[in-house]
């Protein structure tokens, strides 16, 4: 009689329990109702790629891919392992698996920003943090997004993503888009991503985005002088490249301050159509001023960075800004670190910042 009442008694508390647990969930879903319909749309792309993947294993073995483009996923393979034994990022099962895009761009992240402000716009997200950007794999979904936000007032920018981390929770697979970049500019983007599935710090993504540059950079650098030389055309033409996008970001960067400094100065009844003809006149200013970074050199790339100027609407605004000063703003600070702190010393330096930053999702 004990033992059924005891039984029952269990029973109830199971049930209650479940009750609640249930409860919870729904209370949980309908208060993030937002948010769960987003993750569920970020789950569904990607476990519509992961479905579509090959093992990189059946696509070298392929007769009818092409043999420039099997080298690259070797040369990844290269690159991560590099990555692991050389600059102890953790080993993981990524880029195992290969993704055709068929010349598609398959990822959108948007970026928001205050008109008068260089405040990003955040999106918070349960468990995992918050974000100054958001991804989608449906481009008119980002879209309509984009069009809620500038009816809201906010400077908004849409870029197509070439590459992403999902932080170790799945096995980023290589994407087609990858293949067509340089030996350089490969090493950089891998040992990124790679980077951020061994350190990242939840809700700051300006150390995580500039310390993943830092790295990529830095172990890009190495990768290619191991692989080819110190005075190989394949180092030669990544530095040079870099060479120009370091003063390009640098150039931004010093005038998102100017940006900032005329918002903050802004007289009180300055009307809206006077601060917007201001803030686009210094905007135009800024990129014009291009001409002088590096005595003139790189003007095709000039030319190629000045597609605003063919079309008024074009003309970058502060979430334009706002992205070289998230991945760009504090890549001295690692760089200074790295040299006087720690000798070069690339392995001591990330044991510290992991140790630094104990509330880091480490996988």
């Amino acid at each position: 009689m004990k033992k059924k009442n005891w039984g029952q008694s269990l029973l109830k508390t199971l049930k209650y329990t479940l009750l609640v647990a249930f409860s919870f969930l729904c209370f949980f879903l309908i208060y993030n109702y937002d948010s769960t319909i987003y993750v569920y749309r970020q789950a569904k792309g990607q476990l519509k790629i992961i479905i579509n993947t090959r093992p990189i294993s059946d696509v070298l073995s392929d007769k009818t891919f092409p043999d420039s483009l099997k080298n690259k996923i070797k040369l990844i393979q290269a690159i991560k392992q590099f990555a692991v034994d050389s600059l102890g990022l953790n080993p993981s099962e990524n880029y195992t698996t290969f993704y055709d895009q068929h010349q598609k761009p398959i990822l959108w992240v948007m970026t928001a920003c205050e008109p008068f402000e260089l405040k990003a716009k955040k999106w918070h997200f349960p468990i995992i943090g918050t974000f100054s950007y958001k991804g989608h794999f449906e481009k008119n979904i980002a879209d309509n997004e984009i069009l809620a936000l500038k009816k809201e007032g906010f400077d908004t920018q849409l870029n197509e993503v070439s590459a992403w981390s999902t932080l170790g929770y799945l096995k980023d697979p290589i994407l087609s888009s990858m293949l067509e970049k340089s030996e350089g500019r490969l090493a950089a983007l891998i040992i990124h991503e790679l980077t951020h599935g061994t350190l990242f710090v939840k809700n700051n993504l300006e150390f995580n985005e500039n310390l993943a540059d830092f790295v990529g950079d830095y172990g890009a650098i190495r990768f290619l002088e191991s692989r080819y030389g110190k005075h190989s055309k394949e180092l030669e033409r990544y530095q040079f490249s870099k060479k120009y996008n370091d003063a390009y970001s640098q150039h931004l960067i010093r005038g998102a301050k100017s940006l900032d400094s005329l918002y903050q100065n802004f007289p009180i009844k300055l009307t809206i159509e006077n601060k917007k003809t201001q803030k686009l006149g210094l905007i135009e200013q800024i990129l014009n001023s291009t001409d002088t970074l590096l005595s003139g050199h790189f003007q095709k790339k000039l030319l190629s960075r000045k597609k605003w100027q063919l079309n008024d609407n074009n003309l970058p605004n502060n979430a334009y800004f706002i992205g070289y000063l998230t991945y760009q703003s504090k890549q001295n600070q690692f760089k200074d670190e790295f040299k006087v702190k720690f000798n070069h010393d690339f392995n001591k330096y990330l044991k510290y910042l992991k140790q630094q930053y104990p509330t880091s999702i480490v996988f």
